[in-house]
């Protein structure tokens, strides 16, 4: 529920923002016009997440303590404060100003009991800053995963996965190429700078929405879609590349017309494996996906070869995507790539390569199952395995081309491998009485329990959530795998 929160105030604040800033009442008069962060301190004055002292003046380099910093923070998320105030903590007075704030932000996960004491006249230092950061934003649980990542700082003890995150999302820097300065002080103006690097990531709107269609039947609404993928042929191999069709011309034709009367481009989808993809056949290839192309009438190609593990296989998708670009002139390029590991296995995929030549490059975080007590957890996308995999492109791909993969159907894991459940089929199952249907925080996933299956599925709230962690990313693409069969609850969470 705290998560649900948390990201539901964070798109109200992008509806709220998104009519623009009115300009501050008067000029600051200790921050003059060439200040580096004047703009950013001229902004936080406006959306009032700052106010200026009584002299006029913002209070250029003087140091906050971690009670200015919550209010601060707590500003930006929107949180009213708790009123009457309760004590949480033993050196937070009821009477105190910031009490209700503090009350509030430790509901929401921002900051802990761990001693009984918050010391909010201590000055805040740059780690703590970095925790409270993460924890507003509902990720403590990845913090806490993935403090093991390498950092360029070498002056980290403590915190490790906080400062790991609020470095990765771009909301904090190092105070130099190798030190990150944890116990240093966070002055005012600094925090108004990371208050509209956050403010700014998370009101970025979603840019576009693409989908896969598998039937002409029960496609859903399509406007606001930049393209769909119409899955009408998969790759086959006997000797060389080749193309098995799995929708007829009269269906396909349906598929197109309904897309394009929507305002987006029907691409070729193509789906293959490790196996359709041999050494020096990139020629070979694209010569068949360009004919398909062409023969179909198509505005372009979404190209999805899962599995790849070594670098000949990643040459060889490169060099194809090489000739594809070149061969699709003004058509549209969408081409697939699994994100890296948890744990960093090399991947066949040059990332870097193939998000200079696509226009969109769709990152798909691949199903695994997680041994949990005497039963598996295998969460779909799950929110620390995405924010894994979009940390390792940052600063390798253009954050404007890349889009997240979305299972928008079911799954029902045996332990060994998935069973895809359909929307309806999903729908139906939560109907049924005595349905328990639950939803785990650490994965942002939903899934529900029936006899001895459990089916793991994305909901509203699952997408809320991706979608934030996307504009994090300064992203927010997103892609459904399944249009045909979507439970209705994703469809209308799609921005």
């Amino acid at each position: 529920m705290k998560r649900l929160q948390k990201v539901l105030s964070c798109l109200m604040l992008c509806a709220l923002l998104a009519c623009g800033l009115s300009a501050p009442a008067a000029a600051l008069s200790d921050v003059p016009e060439d200040f580096w962060a004047k703009e950013d301190i001229d902004r936080c004055i406006a959306l009032k997440y700052f106010y200026a002292e009584s002299d006029g003046s913002f209070g250029v380099g003087k140091e906050m303590s971690r009670a200015e910093f919550l209010v601060v923070l707590s500003r930006l998320f929107g949180w009213k404060p708790a009123a009457p105030a309760r004590s949480i903590y033993e050196d937070v007075p009821e009477k105190a100003w910031y009490a209700g704030v503090v009350e509030t932000a430790y509901h929401q996960g921002a900051i802990t009991s761990q001693d009984g004491s918050f010391r909010p006249d201590s000055l805040i230092t740059r780690s703590e800053a970095a925790a409270m950061l993460v924890r507003a934003l509902g990720y403590g649980s990845i913090a806490g995963l993935i403090q093991d990542m390498p950092l360029p700082f070498q002056d980290i003890r403590s915190n490790n996965g906080y400062i790991i995150m609020a470095y990765g999302l771009g909301l904090m820097d190092g105070t130099s190429v190798t030190a990150f300065s944890p116990e240093g002080h966070v002055t005012r103006e600094q925090a108004a700078v990371i208050l509209m690097r956050l403010h700014d990531k998370l009101r970025s709107g979603t840019v576009s929405r693409i989908g896969v269609a598998t039937s002409a039947e029960g496609l859903p609404g399509l406007k606001g879609y930049e393209a769909v993928g119409v899955a009408a042929a998969k790759l086959a191999y006997n000797g060389a590349p080749q193309l098995t069709s799995l929708l007829g011309a009269d269906e396909v034709k349906a598929i197109c017309s309904a897309v394009s009367s929507a305002g987006a481009k029907p691409l070729l989808y193509v789906s293959g494996t490790d196996y359709h993809l041999r050494e020096n056949d990139e020629e070979k290839l694209a010569a068949v996906l360009l004919q398909a192309v062409k023969d179909g009438g198509y505005e372009g190609l979404f190209l999805d070869i899962s599995g790849l593990t070594n670098n000949t296989q990643s040459k060889t998708l490169t060099g194809a995507a090489r000739l594809l670009r070149e061969g699709l002139g003004e058509r549209l390029l969408f081409i697939a790539a699994e994100a890296s590991s948890w744990k960093g296995v090399i991947s066949g995929y040059d990332y870097a390569a193939l998000g200079g030549l696509a226009d969109r490059l769709v990152l798909r975080v691949t199903q695994r199952a997680d041994r949990a007590g005497e039963r598996f957890a295998a969460p779909l996308e799950p929110l620390e395995r995405i924010y894994y995999g979009l940390s390792r492109l940052r600063g390798v791909v253009d954050a404007n081309k890349l889009t997240l993969f979305l299972t928008s159907t079911g799954s029902d894991w045996d332990g060994e491998t998935s069973t895809p459940v359909s929307g309806e089929d999903l729908t139906e199952y939560l109907a049924e009485q005595g349905a328990a249907s639950h939803y785990s925080s650490r994965y942002a996933c939903a899934y529900l329990s029936r006899g001895t299956s459990v089916i793991w599925y994305l909901n509203g709230q699952s997408i809320a959530e991706r979608i934030q962690l996307a504009r994090l990313f300064g992203g927010g693409h997103l892609c459904l795998s399944d249009l045909n069969h979507t439970l209705p609850e994703v469809l209308e969470a799609m921005p």
